[in-house]
């Protein structure tokens, strides 16, 4: 440890006292999703109390329905009412499923945790080995062949990509299942058939960012003066890029990592439409277009609670990998 560098314990004993801060400090951003939320949500044409009543519904059932559902209140009393719930820790119950927001989301939550998770296994290893090699290589065939396949990467329609893959590995070679969800709790293996699918296809995007970005950070870093040290004094190249330039690369590595959970969480969307995946992007769709407000309310809350704590997370990795990092 360089002299006046702070130890680790109080480091993390910085971060700690940081993070508690950010976290008194995301009430009001969460606020702000809630209200946001709220009102886009009822701007939205159609009436919920039609779609539940159906459409051969006389005045009177509509009427009825939309005073149980406390739809014929003002918009402030409805907002005001369902933010003293939340407060009390009840986000409502849903009107499609007849079920509550909390089980709802609890059920469908393990599908898109695990979509997300593997397309992350699947991102950080090839996008961060991508960008390495076409730094490294800066100007030759293999940096070019990186850059083009990252900007076809992230230049693609995930849902394209997606139905092309159905066609492909699912209809003609009958390889991979076409949709659907096999829980991990009936084998390792169909669950990673139902999701290696899907989690490629939402990868693509996040891995062409991952290796442009690595790129960038790994050329800065190969152009520093202690690079030109270590190779002056004789240490082997690649443990050169791996230990010096490397480490250093990590902080806007660790920042787009960040960017790629929440981009993954929110594609998920989108590729769980496409695979018919029970998850908690497909829920969302499902509830707008049935005017289902709590449970939307409440899952987009979840959502922005999802990235404020990706956000925490990643401060907290920037103290364990780079000391410079300090906490006041």
């Amino acid at each position: 440890m360089r002299p006046g560098q702070p130890g680790f314990a109080a480091r993390a004993a910085g971060a700690g006292r940081q993070i508690i801060r950010r976290l008194a400090q995301t009430m009001p951003v969460l606020l702000v999703v809630a209200i946001v939320t709220f009102t886009l949500l009822h701007l939205l044409p159609g009436d919920p109390a039609v779609m539940i009543a159906g459409d051969q519904a006389g005045p009177e059932v509509i009427a009825r329905i939309r005073t149980e559902l406390g739809l014929d209140r003002p918009l402030l009393v409805q907002l005001l009412h369902w933010l003293w719930a939340l407060v009390q820790g009840d986000f409502g119950r849903s009107l499609l499923l007849n079920q509550t927001v909390l089980s709802a989301v609890v059920e469908r939550l393990p599908v898109t945790g695990s979509l997300a998770l593997l397309s992350l296994l699947i991102t950080l290893p090839i996008g961060i080995l991508l960008g390495t090699l076409a730094a490294y290589y800066r100007g030759t065939w293999l940096d070019s062949t990186v850059m083009g396949v990252a900007l076809l990467g992230v230049s693609i329609p995930s849902f394209w990509i997606g139905i092309v893959s159905i066609l492909v590995f699912g209809a003609i070679l009958h390889w991979l299942p076409t949709g659907g969800y096999v829980p991990l709790a009936q084998g390792l293996r169909p669950w990673l058939a139902c999701l290696v699918q899907p989690a490629v296809v939402l990868a693509l995007f996040q891995i062409g960012f991952l290796a442009r970005l690595t790129r960038s950070a790994m050329l800065d870093t190969l152009h520093q003066d202690y690079i030109r040290t270590a190779r002056a004094k004789g240490l082997g190249e690649w443990l050169t890029v791996a230990r010096h330039a490397f480490r250093n690369t990590l902080i806007p590595v660790i920042t787009a990592i960040g960017i790629i959970l929440s981009l993954l969480i929110g594609g998920s969307v989108i590729v769980e439409q496409v695979f018919a995946l029970p998850g908690m992007g497909r829920l969302v769709v499902q509830a707008i277009m049935a005017r289902d407000y709590p449970l939307v309310q409440g899952a987009m809350l979840l959502f922005g609670l999802a990235f404020v704590l990706i956000n925490l997370a990643i401060d907290a990795l920037y103290v364990i990998v780079d000391p410079r990092v300090r906490y006041g």
